[in-house]
């Protein structure tokens, strides 16, 4: 019964979270002719999308308009709504708590709260990126606890982790293949049929664990290449080379290379976080990941090693730290998105503040900083203008937004601490490369 649902498009789907992951979902089983229905905690989300705003910069309120024309779209607040469901995708956050181990708590609470509704011919589909084993091992026994329902006898689960790029022009939710992962057949031929109607490649794998441990390795790949191009960034500071001119001339070997690109540290929803899960779960094992708990620690420190930069370049000006007028350009965590979650540009801020300077910054696309689970000291901070550069004892380069006139930065601006690369064409002795 539910195979022919979701081949004839009656199937109705509900998506958990509408976020960066869970709204581009919805929207595209919206666009591909299904009932859908748009679950969040947001209040503030549900009244905007019935207004057919869109709160995410790279989605556009016509995508929204669109999908609420159609008649086949509505948000909610309310999991009663599970029970009309044949389908529920969950796209939740998945955090590090202060000890930098798993927070599933948000899987847990969405899992007590869809439970009660669940009824038998269910499918469950958990998106969020998590530790190896979590469908089996801690979603499954949540719904089936709350419901008295036997997991992928009485209703189905699977896993297919998210690979969304916000902002990334060339792919998108519907062309990027999509992994997934159930431990019987029938989760699994569901679940294929499922995302089959929405994008373009599916790519089944042979167990739930198997593709939680894809979406693992994607992004440990990403924060190891990361790592060694911080580090060798460090090195090649001393010996007076320019990493990014090193990058530039590697990239043109045509096989064995890929280039990766240094920064100020890890920031988003995965990098940053993806790699602990795997530790803490391999820690079950009793195996030790030294060479990926060594990357995380040199992307961890590379917002020192951006404070050391801004402290000698001060120096340098006959200024210290304290008393200081820092700019930071960039809150969000990479180029022309509105995304702050996990932004280094924090950290930074916090440390210099507590070193006493006076520190603000400038994102055209955050105006004023949002709730925020750390840092809650800078929630409603507004961006300043950059009308009086001058002001401002030293300028730091933290997110390469497009929008921005390098430039004319570099010209009113005292000092410029870039760490992105983005003044690479302007020759100044005012600009000090971190």
């Amino acid at each position: 019964m539910l195979l022919e649902k979701i081949k004839d498009k009656t199937a109705r789907v509900g998506v958990v979270g509408l976020g960066y992951v869970g709204l581009p979902l919805a929207i595209a089983f919206g666009k591909a002719g299904f009932h859908v229905v748009g679950l969040d905690i947001d209040g503030s989300k549900i009244d905007r999308l019935a207004k057919g705003e869109s709160y995410i910069r790279h989605i556009p309120a016509e995508s929204i308009r669109g999908l609420n024309a159609t008649g086949r779209f509505a948000a909610t607040g309310d999991f009663s709504s599970v029970a009309s469901l044949d389908c529920v995708l969950i796209c939740v956050p998945t955090p590090l708590n202060h000890n930098r181990e798993p927070d599933m708590s948000f899987i847990v609470s969405t899992a007590r709260q869809i439970a009660p509704h669940l009824a038998k011919g269910k499918l469950i589909v958990l998106e969020s990126t998590t530790y190896p084993g979590t469908t089996r091992e801690a979603l499954g026994p949540e719904l089936e606890q709350g419901s008295g329902l036997k997991a992928n006898e009485d209703f189905y689960i699977a896993f297919s982790p998210e690979r969304e790029d916000p902002n990334n022009k060339q792919y998108n939710t519907v062309n990027i293949p999509k992994v997934i992962g159930a431990d019987t057949a029938y989760a699994m031929e569901a679940a294929n049929a499922l995302y089959s109607s929405i994008v373009s490649i599916t790519v089944p794998v042979s167990s739930a664990m198997v593709a939680e441990a894809v979406k693992l390795m994607e992004n440990i790949f990403r924060s190891v290449n990361i790592a060694l191009v911080n580090e060798l960034k460090i090195v090649f500071d001393k010996m007076g080379i320019d990493i990014w001119e090193v990058i530039e001339a590697a990239k043109t070997k045509p096989f064995g290379y890929m280039p990766f690109y240094p920064g100020p540290g890890l920031g988003g929803h995965c990098i940053p976080i993806d790699p602990f899960y795997l530790t803490w779960k391999a820690r079950e094992y009793g195996v030790s990941t030294r060479f990926i708990e060594l990357a995380g620690e040199i992307n961890v420190s590379m917002p020192d090693y951006v404070v050391q930069k801004i402290f000698h370049a001060l120096n340098a000006a006959g200024k210290s730290v304290k008393g200081s007028q820092v700019l930071l350009l960039g809150l969000a965590y990479k180029k022309d998105v509105d995304d702050d979650r996990e932004s280094v540009s924090f950290k930074i801020m916090d440390v210099l503040e507590r070193l006493g300077a006076a520190v603000e910054y400038n994102d055209p696309y955050i105006p004023a900083v949002g709730p925020k689970r750390e840092y809650p000291q800078f929630v409603g901070k507004a961006s300043a203008s950059l009308k009086n550069l001058e002001r401002f004892d030293i300028t730091v380069i933290l997110t390469d937004h497009s929008e921005y006139d390098y430039p004319a930065i570099v010209e009113r601006s005292n000092i410029v601490v870039d760490t992105r690369n983005a003044c690479a064409k302007i020759r100044s002795d005012k600009i000090v490369k971190a």
